[in-house]
């Protein structure tokens, strides 16, 4: 079955060509040097860091997850992707963790572990564990976006997801193994055009669909069965489908996800983008920058799920047909489970000649002839799948020709967080753990081979990864709070506390890592199904995250009592060139009172402009889908508190910004 014709092929060819011309045309400036391939020279725009960011974090997969939810909920979705999707931590990044890892003038965050911690066992320790951390959490987002990859583009093409997803990702190692830091940059600002070109598409679609708010709640709360579907506040008693009760008391999902966020983003940062730019100024308008590009995302899937709603109201007048459905293919696939129900539907739409004649039949009595066109969006569990809703109105509502363009817009988004991923990931294994200690001497040319081999094999993992995924929101869910929570407390006291040390930052994220590994075996079924059915009964995310944090500090207080504190020439380096504040030991004591006050002075303006950033932020996004759904009297309500937090902003933070440095500092070296 085609979905694309002619001028859709023609687009994407020509995508796909600029991709892998602009990594040919970046690969001699990338390869002068290892500072050039991961970071750029640190000469790249600020304003290109900042849309290279937000292209980092609009990913397709994502983009499905967060549509499901807005499907699902209204504006009020936006609540749930507290947890990682609305991006808050950048508000932390934006005010001092930014400016905080580029002092270093490291390459990585591995290679960052020796500036703080020196070059003895604990300092190897925590740049070696560092990196392997790292390099298991690129695992495991490859295999997040592989799975929502192939899921999307399994839908428009007759492949399955896995052969799908085998395809894009190709097309993306190789752009990102020829070009490194430049290409991923380069490329995720063309990318940022075609996605906004997209969302202009796509959000004048919605609007014109929309004819007023009330005839758009009732037909949603028909649809979903939510009544209070255009609201924007979230409600501690929230109604939710099947597969989706966890989130039921949406209020304190929130609450706990924003403290998340804030708790755990204290020890965030350390990403080329900081290290590669060129002063601390830069650090804070790149990343404004993201943030205010990022807004881009939420019309965008705001848009789709509206017209989703309106699509599953002409495809199934008759709800009751998904369930019936449903039944009837497990009943001829017995031994189909969440984790291959796509796959089995994308043989019955695309291979019907390989399906019994009798399940064909079925459908056909129960769907209807153009059954093929409504499995897309039946569930495992006999609903309508809301992470197909993206997709499925790409193909049925975009006109041809037009599909081609909102297709590469959103192949773009996953191609871009692809490339940063990996290119990140890249770093630490060959930076931190074969040039540092494997092949010290190692050529560039060598360098170059094992950046290659790296993503080859960080890629096949992460395909191995993903066959055990049962939904794409499972993946996610485990990515942030649970993995995340495991590596949360090294990561934090790394920066606030002088006594710990690379012991206790090795120790504790190998807790964590290990703990995140086994958690996601049992909750997943790998350890068995009774194990499973056992862990699901109390480990929703809000408790993964929990006691995941809990073995990591555990690990990092034991580490840290098992060796010494850092030299203290290697503390009094950290702390002259990053200045943070925290529990430093009267370290603050070595500059003159004049220094004192004026670092006193930059931490209260930092941690004084915290609300007013995260204000902005959340209400920038909420803004555009309160305009979509034409929620007038919740968008003036949302305007003024915005207007309070731009302000706050001005005086706290943008007015506070310094021409380039807030202190003098030596030049980066080459590497």
């Amino acid at each position: 079955m085609s979905y694309l014709n002619s001028i859709d092929y023609t687009i994407i060819v020509v995508y796909f060509s600029i991709l892998v011309g602009l990594g040919v045309y970046l690969q001699r400036k990338a390869s002068s040097s290892m500072e050039d391939y991961f970071l750029g020279g640190r000469s790249l725009p600020w304003w290109a860091l900042g849309i290279s960011g937000m292209a980092s974090w609009l990913d397709v997969t994502g983009t499905m997850v967060v549509t499901s939810f807005l499907f699902l909920l209204g504006p009020r979705g936006l609540f749930i992707e507290f947890r990682g999707g609305a991006v808050l931590i950048a508000a932390l990044c934006l005010l001092w963790l930014g400016k905080w890892h580029r002092r270093s003038q490291c390459i990585t965050g591995a290679e960052w572990m020796k500036f703080r911690f020196g070059e003895g066992f604990g300092g190897k320790f925590a740049r070696i564990a560092s990196a392997v951390a790292a390099i298991f959490t690129t695992v495991g987002m490859l295999a997040y976006m592989i799975k929502g990859v192939g899921m999307f583009l399994s839908m428009f093409l007759p492949f399955t997801p896995v052969q799908c997803a085998m395809g894009l990702i190709f097309i993306a190692a190789i752009y990102t193994m020829m070009s490194g830091f430049y290409g991923v940059v380069f490329t995720d600002v063309f990318q940022a055009g075609i996605v906004i070109t997209g969302v202009i598409f796509i959000s004048s679609m919605a609007i014109i669909k929309v004819a007023s708010i009330d005839s758009l709640a009732e037909y949603a709360q028909e649809i979903t069965g939510n009544s209070q579907w255009i609201t924007s506040a979230p409600h501690f008693d929230t109604e939710m489908p099947a597969g989706y009760e966890v989130y039921r008391n949406l209020f304190w999902f929130a609450f706990f996800y924003l403290l998340r966020n804030v708790f755990g983003g204290l020890g965030m940062g350390a990403e080329p983008k900081y290290f590669g730019a060129k002063n601390d100024r830069e650090c804070g308008t790149l990343t404004a920058m993201t943030v205010s590009c990022i807004m881009f995302r939420w019309p965008l899937m705001i848009s789709f799920a509206v017209l989703g709603l309106f699509l599953v109201g002409d495809l199934f007048p008759d709800q009751n047909v998904i369930l019936q459905s449903s039944e009837l293919i497990k009943s001829f696939y017995p031994n189909t489970g969440e984790n291959t129900w796509n796959d089995v539907l994308s043989t019955v739409i695309n291979k019907p000649n390989l399906c019994p004649p009798e399940l064909i039949a079925g459908l056909t009595d129960i769907l209807g002839s153009d059954y093929a066109q409504k499995l897309n969006l039946v569930s495992f569990s006999g609903t309508v799948n809301p992470e197909r809703i993206l997709p499925a109105v790409v193909l049925y509502m975009v006109p041809a020709g037009f599909r081609g363009m909102i297709l590469i817009a959103l192949i773009a988004a996953s191609m871009s967080t692809f490339d940063t991923t990996v290119n990140m990931a890249n770093g630490f294994f060959t930076r931190d753990i074969y040039q540092a200690y494997l092949r010290p001497k190692a050529k560039n040319f060598e360098l170059m081979f094992v950046n290659w081999m790296f993503v080859i094999a960080v890629v096949v993992v992460g395909f191995l990864m993903a066959v055990s995924v049962k939904s794409i929101n499972d993946i996610w869910g485990w990515i942030i709070m649970g993995l995340g929570g495991g590596l949360m407390m090294p990561g934090i006291l790394r920066l606030y506390w002088w006594r710990f040390n690379g012991a206790g930052f090795a120790v504790g994220t190998v807790f964590g890592l290990i703990g995140a590994i086994v958690m996601r075996a049992a909750t997943s079924g790998m350890l068995g199904s009774a194990i499973e059915e056992n862990t699901s009964l109390f480990l929703d995310e809000r408790w993964q995250f929990v006691l995941m944090s809990i073995i990591g500090l555990i690990g990092s207080i034991i580490g840290t009592y098992m060796g010494k504190p850092a030299e203290s020439h290697i503390l009094e380096n950290f702390y002259r060139k990053t200045r943070p504040w925290g529990l430093w030991n009267g370290m603050i004591n070595m500059f003159s009172k004049e220094e004192q006050k004026k670092m006193r002075r930059e931490w209260t303006f930092d941690l004084a402009a915290l609300p007013f950033a995260l204000g902005w932020q959340i209400t920038l996004f909420l803004l555009p889908m309160q305009a979509i759904v034409k929620s007038w009297n919740s968008l003036l309500i949302t305007l003024l508190v915005h207007v309070v937090c731009l302000i706050g902003m001005y005086f706290l933070w943008y007015k506070q910004l310094p021409e380039t440095n807030f202190y003098p500092e030596e030049e980066p070296q080459k590497a």
